[in-house]
């Protein structure tokens, strides 16, 4: 099995010295057609931490800074997050959740699938996943 995870810096540009643009040509950075955009915000504690049989996500942060923890095969790691433009893609089977969220913090997601309010997608369970991503 092969977990695909990926950090990116989203490059902006200053147009006419009224705004910052940040410009995400999807093809670039996903592997995915994208299916559904959320985000979250007013945000006072950490994600849950789970993978994901099928949905692949691209998050990106807005605004703030906060802390993603991965495990994509080597254990788990934690990769600091600074808004505007710090994303990262979360492939299928990659542990992942986020945390020390700062007060400001935006946090916008692309996922490969339609929500699905019976979590059957989901592994919440870590040494479940360990055991899953063994085989």
């Amino acid at each position: 099995m092969s977990l695909q995870f990926k950090k990116f810096e989203i490059p902006s540009v200053t147009l006419s010295n009224k705004y910052v643009m940040s410009p995400l040509e999807l093809k670039d950075y996903i592997p995915f057609v994208v299916k559904r955009v959320y985000f979250i915000s007013e945000i006072t504690g950490n994600t849950g931490a789970h993978c994901h049989f099928k949905e692949e996500e691209f998050f990106v942060l807005q605004k703030g800074t906060a802390t993603a923890v991965i495990d994509r095969g080597k254990g788990l790691e934690e990769i600091f997050m600074q808004g505007p433009g710090s994303a990262v893609y979360v492939g299928n089977y990659v542990w992942h959740q986020f945390k020390d969220f700062s007060r400001d913090a935006i946090l916008l997601a692309l996922s490969s699938t339609n929500y699905q309010a019976d979590r059957s997608d989901y592994c919440e369970d870590y040494k479940k996943y360990l055991k899953i991503r063994e085989k």
